[in-house]
């Protein structure tokens, strides 16, 4: 028992060193005797009394050292746990001497009492090579011509660049910095209009900064956000730029008089470039009769309430389609019934979720059915199709029959259900019997032929003419002000979605998608434009074309970049209240200006 226990305490402190990690990094084993050289050092800890080994052959700047942090996330008993671990980073710029190959031996750090040790680095330094302006020259030359930043990419990586029409398309911007540069203050977000596609944000909760690799190398990676896109149309499609301004601390290239790498911030403006995708046709060899537009794996269900019932009884009929593909782009067949049964146009749901790999849920129709007459009726079967992405085929699911028995009735009475369709109720004949009772009535009652009342009725349509006539032009000249009408129900959908923003308050993206259909709204009701036509560049010209100022102009574009990206990422109840404060005064600015 004893050496059982000494084996796991033994195990278990093997199995907690095993996780402190200590490792020297370069972008690549050979370098110009021209070439600075970035060496870096990194514990996944906090560590103690960092050592660095003898630099024989190389002159050096540095130590820059840089503390951060990265989350990870565990599932334990079905719970979710988010655990921080701190990481540590030496950084060394090292400037060859003379050619031939050497070895940078072992660091050394110490963690909790333990010392690590780093694995050695072996170098070779060749002739010269062609280098970029700004390397090779003295520190003043490099500051005036250091690209800053040049290490910082935007990609918009696409899971497929050949997909077929109504195949889902995943586009996941990034955003890539190497480890010893920061990035801040996203803004300016310009995102594509994903023309020839049905689109689709994916929610971001919060920016956060991970591990990656670009091109091969280890970089700090952002993800700025996911779309899902599904091509409409066969051929050769762009995806437009998607564009950012960021902060960038970037290294000089220069040391200060201790030696560490002086560090500047500068603005950056970040895009992916043009992307285009080539969207394949799907096949008609094949095609069934039956096919409306269905791209995925799906389940098809006809499914009847009850088949057994009375005359003037109603009864649902479900269609559904379930599974993962295009569901809000297909229609769902129609069931084909006898005369007998009347059939009432359909209730639409849709129960679909859009997660990064696309569509899946549920979508139905449910159709109410009254038959009218006793006997017994068949639903004949139908048929739904769709392309099968895994097989590359074409897939047809054919429902039952069915058979509705209908037992005696009058023919008049409706079924007390909450879920009968209102247009059947509404459109269901009522008898009326004759009454039995007898009703007397006076001999000396005044006879309304004659009497005032009935010239009054009479004359009061001559009255009403002038009336209905002149309502008449104001409301056809008001339907004549197509303009008029639009400025006015804009203004309307204004006042309405600032007020659903108000009531959204706490919930950031219904909060959020309110507030940008509120400024998209106003700008429709005072500059006559659509939304295609909503560039940033075009609606600052026509702002100043209007006479509004500079600073309202500024303050309205600040205000219509913050609402679309602080969907993506984290705010509070207090940001949100800032933000409607700040749109209504803005507009109400604008108002005046405008005027």
């Amino acid at each position: 028992m004893k050496k059982i226990v000494l084996g796991l305490i033994i195990f278990l402190s093997f199995s907690v060193s095993a996780q402190v990690k200590f490792e020297a990094k370069t972008e690549r084993n050979s370098y110009g005797i021209n070439e600075n050289i970035q060496l870096v050092f990194i514990i996944n800890n906090e560590g103690d009394n960092f050592e660095p080994p003898k630099f024989e052959g190389f002159k050096i700047s540095g130590p820059t050292i840089f503390k951060g942090q990265d989350e990870e996330t565990f599932y334990v008993n079905g719970k979710i746990t988010h655990k921080r671990k701190v990481y540590t980073k030496y950084y060394y710029y090292l400037t060859p001497t003379k050619k031939g190959t050497f070895t940078i031996g072992s660091a050394t750090i110490e963690y909790n009492g333990t010392i690590y040790k780093s694995q050695p680095i072996k170098i070779t330094i060749t002739d010269p090579i062609q280098l970029p302006n700004y390397q090779g020259q003295n520190p003043r030359q490099r500051q005036q011509n250091y690209d800053f930043g040049e290490g910082i990419h935007l990609v918009g990586e696409l899971s497929t660049k050949n997909p077929h029409v109504n195949e889902p398309v995943t586009v996941i911007y990034k955003l890539y910095f190497p480890y010893n540069s920061s990035v801040s203050n996203f803004r300016n977000f310009q995102a594509p209009k994903y023309e020839d596609f049905w689109s689709q944000y994916i929610d971001m909760k919060q920016l956060r900064a991970e591990k990656g690799k670009y091109n091969g190398k280890d970089y700090g990676v952002v993800v700025l956000r996911k779309v899902i896109l599904y091509p409409l149309e066969a051929g050769a499609k762009k995806i437009e730029p998607f564009k950012i301004d960021v902060d960038a601390e970037v290294p000089t290239g220069r040391s200060d008089w201790f030696g560490r790498l002086e560090m500047k911030t500068v603005e950056k403006s970040l895009s992916t470039g043009i992307q285009t995708i080539n969207v394949k046709p799907l096949p008609e060899n094949g095609k069934p009769a039956s096919y409306t537009g269905a791209v995925g794996k799906y389940d098809f269900k006809v499914t009847p309430s009850k088949t057994t019932l009375k005359a003037g009884e109603s009864l649902d009929l479900e269609v559904s389609v379930s599974g993962k593909g295009n569901l809000k782009l297909f229609t769902l067949p129609k069931p084909v019934v006898p005369s007998a049964l009347e059939m009432y146009d359909p209730a639409h749901t849709e129960n679909v979720q859009t997660p990064v790999t696309g569509m899946v849920g549920k979508i139905s129709d449910k159709y109410t059915i009254i038959p009218q007459f006793k006997g017994k009726y068949t639903i004949k079967p139908i048929e739904f199709s769709y392309y099968d992405l895994a097989s590359k085929s074409y897939k047809t699911i054919k429902s039952k029959e069915i058979i509705i028995d209908v037992l005696e009735g009058d023919g008049t009475a409706i079924a007390n259900n909450q879920n009968t369709n209102k247009q059947a109720i509404q459109k269901k004949e009522v008898f009326q019997f004759n009454k039995l009772k007898t009703e007397f009535v006076s001999k000396s009652r005044e006879d309304f032929l004659g009497s005032g009342l009935f010239y009054s009725l009479l004359l009061a349509p001559l009255l009403l003419i002038p009336i209905v006539m002149i309502a008449r032009k104001q409301k056809e000249a008001k339907d004549a002000d197509v303009v008029g009408n639009r400025i006015r129900q804009n203004n309307k959908l204004v006042k309405k979605y600032l007020s659903e923003a108000k009531k959204q308050m706490g919930d950031k993206v219904p909060f959020y998608m309110a507030m940008e259909k509120a400024l998209h709204n106003f700008l429709k009701a005072k500059l006559h434009i659509e939304t295609v036509e909503m560039s940033k560049d075009n609606i600052i010209e026509l702002l100043q074309q209007r006479n509004a100022s500079e600073e309202s102009i500024s303050q309205f574009m600040e205000l219509m970049n913050d609402c679309e990206f602080a969907r993506y990422a984290p705010a509070t109840d207090t940001a949100m209240n800032n933000d409607l404060d700040r749109a209504i005064s803005i507009i109400s600015e604008l108002e005046k200006q405008l005027k």
